[in-house]
């Protein structure tokens, strides 16, 4: 004998079942409804007046059978909490993704959605849900979809999943009203799971088929593909909104709008009394053309859900039970908007459960007895039981709805999946001759994960009993490399300079300062390789200072101004050619640079348009003499220079004008000796142009000068 019940929002379903050889039979079945709102979206929130209908309907069943002690029963479908979870994680530069590391981004997607579902209930935590399943919708490399991760490689890889809970608390809630009823609970299962077990069994779940359980308040949907169930979900309308609409149109009072919904199924004619009393007849094409709106929302609710958990597709058939189910017009319709044949949407009743046998003919068809029956038998074929692991030393309880792993265990102790893997090192950024090159640390490793003492994984099976043990994977090494890892081989130019070879290397700057190629490198650092590509870089990496000042212009200080000579500097040849400093230099060129002279005062003077002299020519005693007077005089350290005193580069010179004073007829003595005349008197005369002047008569250029020695006289 099983004993089974289906705890519904609106009523509660008893029924006993006799197995015989793996076939059942309906021996008994009780409904009773609930007196007030006891239930909310299959949630108990009267622990005390559910108790009370469950204790009813075991009465009843007692009178009629033997006593009963156990109890079958289901965690409603409409409890389940459906969400969406992602993460992203990087894999720039890391080996080949392994099963083991997409599983881990899956537990971490699941774990994601698990928090998301928590942070809509200010008082709950992620670990108070079990993760009853879960699907991948999507796998990503660096933003773009792929089938699979294993054995890829990117920058980034991302998992995206649906994740379907169930909160500990309906379990619990459920659990406190058995007890109250005196009832121990022999097995559990999930309604989804139940109406599946009986309806899709494990042959046909390799097909995409969608069975879609509609109550009163709700409608439960679960989705089969690939040999399992791989989504759940809840659509918050159900029956009640058509009966709202019958109840809205025709003035009817709620029970008796209920009433109208289910005669609409199997009579033309529907017979209503409104609540002003008037009794009307309304022909069952005209009714449904009435809530036809309502019929349309509900079909567009379920479908878009079908849709959303089976990754936007339609599936290949969708099954309907539940007493909403026999809906007018709601079977054409969800074919329509799922783009489905007519026939591949369908009404179940218990007739198409294998191996049930039931002698009341009215209840074969009765589409929401499916759910109920399904609990007895999946409930006892495939009970969902409690199975209690250590994570850590910490003893947690699983809810055992399939093959529980690691991961399972790790997601209801509440540990932070993604904190297990070891961060990656630090990594060393560092510029190169302006542009940024981050070298990576190495790899944070995984977790180290021990079931009883061996070595796991996340999808390592586990059983009761088992004892866990997690480690945090090391972290990975910062970033370390030495400067020659960072270049590449280094080029080199042979040239010649004033007949000295040179082998010229590239300079490695490292902050500004020479550095090694052995050099490890820290984060930050400014790289800068340069090799020299003028004249003037050549001088300067060979050392030739000295060619390089002379490649400067020839500078000097005159009375307090610096004073530049560009047009004295060396000149520079490469291969025979004339090149200014800025010129490029290759491989194999011989290169002169001839230097520059140094300067006497007289060049000084004459750059800068200063005469040094004054100058007089004139004719004495019939021979031309250039008279001459200093008028700019130059001084280095305070002593004059002559006109023919070397200057070097970068000396302080000073100059000073003097006033021109005109020439003389005395001034001719400091050019010439005069002699006095054998037999001449000390006596003469001073002729200019032939004419007697004194010593002190001003001259002018190309005057004749004469000095006229009188004879002596004879005594």
């Amino acid at each position: 004998m099983i004993f089974a019940l289906d705890i519904g929002t609106r009523s509660v379903v008893g029924i006993i079942l006799k197995e015989t050889d793996g076939q059942y039979q309906v021996e008994d079945i009780v409904i009773k409804e609930h007196e007030e709102r006891a239930m909310l979206d299959g949630q108990i929130h009267d622990v005390l007046a559910v108790s009370k209908v469950i204790n009813d309907i075991k009465k009843t069943l007692e009178e009629r059978h033997e006593p009963l002690t156990r109890v079958c029963v289901a965690a409603a479908g409409r409890s389940l909490k459906t969400e969406k979870g992602k993460t992203t994680i990087s894999i720039k530069g890391k080996p080949l993704l392994t099963h083991e590391d997409v599983m881990y981004l899956e537990l971490a997607a699941v774990q994601q959605a698990q928090m998301t579902l928590a942070e809509k209930s200010s008082n709950e935590k992620s670990h108070h849900y079990y993760c009853v399943g879960y699907s991948v919708t999507r796998y990503e490399i660096d933003g773009e979809e792929i089938g699979s991760l294993i054995d890829q490689q990117g920058d980034e890889a991302s998992v995206e999943v649906i994740a379907t809970f169930l909160p500990k608390l309906v379990v619990e809630s459920l659990l406190a009203a058995l007890q109250r009823a005196h009832l121990e609970m022999e097995a559990l299962t999930l309604e989804p799971i139940a109406a599946l077990n009986v309806l899709i069994p494990p042959t046909m779940r390799r097909l995409n088929v969608a069975l879609v359980d509609i109550g009163a308040g709700t409608s439960d949907i679960a989705i089969t593909d690939g040999g399992t169930v791989i989504a759940y979900g809840m659509v918050p309308m159900a029956g009640d909104e058509i009966t709202e609409a019958i109840s809205d149109a025709y003035l009817l009072d709620f029970p008796l709008a209920e009433q109208a919904k289910r005669d609409l199924h199997t009579k033309e004619t529907v017979t209503i009394t409104d609540i002003l009393g008037f009794e009307t007849e309304v022909p069952r094409e005209q009714m449904i053309a009435t809530i036809s709106e309502a019929i349309d929302r509900l079909a567009d609710a379920i479908s878009k859900e079908i849709l959303r958990l089976n990754n936007h597709q339609s599936p290949k058939a969708v099954m309907l039970v539940g007493g909403g189910s026999l809906t007018p017009e709601l079977p054409r319709r969800l074919a329509q908007k799922l783009h489905l044949p007519e026939n591949r949407v369908a009404i179940r009743g218990i007739d198409a459960i294998q191996k049930l046998h039931i002698d009341r003919e009215e209840m074969k068809h009765r589409p929401e007895l499916v759910t109920p029956i399904g609990i007895a038998i999946a409930a006892k074929q495939t009970p969902i039981q409690y199975v209690t692991v250590e994570v850590n030393g910490q003893s947690i309880r699983l809810f055992d709805m399939k093959q529980l792993t690691i991961g399972d265990a790790l997601l209801a102790a509440g540990i932070q999946l993604h904190k297990l893997y070891g961060k990656p090192g630090l990594a060393c950024v560092v510029t190169l001759n302006g542009n940024t090159i981050t070298i990576p640390g190495t790899h944070g490793e995984p977790p180290i994960i021990m079931k009883n003492g061996e070595t796991a994984t996340f999808d390592t099976p586990i059983k009761n009993g088992d004892r866990i043990v997690v480690e945090k994977g090391k972290d990975g090494k910062q970033a370390t490399v030495q400067l020659g890892d960072l270049l590449e081989s280094l080029p080199t130019k042979q040239v010649t300079i004033n007949g000295q070879q040179y082998t010229i290397e590239p300079l490695v700057l490292r902050n500004g300062e020479p550095a090694s190629l052995d050099a490890v490198l820290c984060d930050r650092d400014d790289i800068v390789v340069h090799m020299p590509e003028t004249m003037e870089q050549l001088l300067q990496a060979t050392k030739n200072d000295d060619l390089l000042q002379q490649l400067e212009p020839f500078t000097i200080t005159l009375n307090g101004k610096k004073i530049k000579f560009s047009e004295w500097c060396a000149t520079i040849y490469r291969n025979g050619m004339e090149c200014p400093r800025y010129a490029p230099f290759e491989d194999g060129d011989d290169i002169i640079v001839h230097q520059q002279n140094e300067r006497t005062v007289a060049q000084i003077a004459e750059s800068r348009q200063l005469k040094l002299h004054y100058s007089l020519p004139i004719i004495f005693n019939g021979e031309t003499l250039t008279l001459t007077k200093q008028v700019v005089a130059f001084y280095r350290n305070g002593e004059q220079l002559h006109e023919n005193d070397l200057v070097q580069h970068g000396d302080e010179l000073q100059f000073s004008e003097q006033k021109i004073e005109p020439f003389i007829f005395q001034d001719i003595f400091q050019y010439v000796q005069v002699d006095i005349p054998q037999g001449a008197s000390t006596t003469f005369t001073l002729l200019k142009n032939g004419k007697p002047t004194t010593f002190y008569e001003t001259l002018a250029p190309g005057d004749q000068l004469e000095i006229v020695w009188h004879k002596k006289k004879q005594l």
